[in-house]
């Protein structure tokens, strides 16, 4: 079985405060965005082992042991010991450390092909639960609808938001940024108005109301973020910002409106 786990943006980002858990209360709009990578599991009842890993395209740092595809597996392993041994294989399209959620998605994808594939029977709050274990934005990627996330950002609710009549460019300057860095970069805040109602008003009013709270302080760090924000703003588009924890720029456009590349040393891909 295959499928295709796609990345997604944050559409504004709000650091409320620091909880007695260590993490943050935040709030944030996940979107989904149609840019994939591909996650093959296959059956291997033959192996020794659980679970055998191979990766293709952009390299995946760290031990294969690691990877959160191998950690979805193990984590429904632990509750269904009957869970077959498998044969993973990951084609890696989405740059990580990128503020696109591309690992998370991985996990996602992995606890619902697993569930399909072998006929678990796991409700979507069970998906969540063990979603959430692997990962704080995990549990959208099970969802995979555009949300108001709260919480951790594991708190999750459906809103109404369209963006397929604007076409998307996505710009990584191949900067891996680390999230708990970035987070000690910020002064929690609570907001004057909540990410939900700015998303609500017409695309056009986002550029002066809707912020990421860690932009300021990645950009500071990387000049080459603002850089990147001011090139997609030249070009024509209607929003920019930075994803997530970065370092990945997007720029909403209207689909008539051409876009050159950004140049040699950055990665970008536009989805219309």
């Amino acid at each position: 079985m295959i499928v295709f786990p796609n990345c997604k943006i944050n559409l504004g980002l709000h650091i409320l405060s620091k909880r007695d858990d260590g993490f943050h209360d935040l709030e944030t709009v996940f979107c989904p965005i149609n840019f994939t990578e591909a996650l093959e599991v296959i059956s291997n009842p033959a192996s020794h082992s659980d679970t055998e890993f191979t990766a293709t395209g952009l390299k995946v740092d760290g031990s294969p042991s690691d990877n959160l595809c191998i950690k979805a597996y193990q984590l429904l392993k632990k509750d269904i010991p009957q869970l077959a041994a498998v044969k993973i294989h990951l084609h890696k399209t989405i740059p990580t450390g990128a503020g696109l959620g591309g690992g998370s998605a991985d996990a996602a994808f992995m606890l619902k092909l697993l569930n399909d594939k072998f006929k678990l029977n796991l409700s979507t709050p069970e998906l969540l639960n063990y979603a959430l274990q692997l990962g704080s934005d995990c549990p959208f990627f099970i969802i995979n609808k555009p949300c108001f996330a709260t919480g951790r950002g594991e708190s999750l609710e459906e809103i109404s938001l369209d963006l397929s009549p604007y076409k998307i460019v996505l710009i990584n300057p191949n900067l891996h940024v680390n999230t708990g860095w970035a987070f000690s970069q910020i002064s929690p805040a609570m907001p004057k108005r909540n990410l939900k109602e700015i998303v609500g008003q017409p695309i056009a009013t986002w550029k002066e109301e809707l912020k990421n709270d860690f932009e300021e302080a990645v950009s500071a760090a990387h000049p080459r973020i603002k850089l990147i924000k001011e090139y997609l703003y030249r070009q024509g588009a209607i929003y920019a910002a930075m994803s997530g924890s970065g370092s990945t720029v997007f720029g909403i456009f209207d689909k008539a409106t051409p876009v050159a590349h950004s140049g040699n040393d950055f990665f970008q891909k536009i989805i219309n």
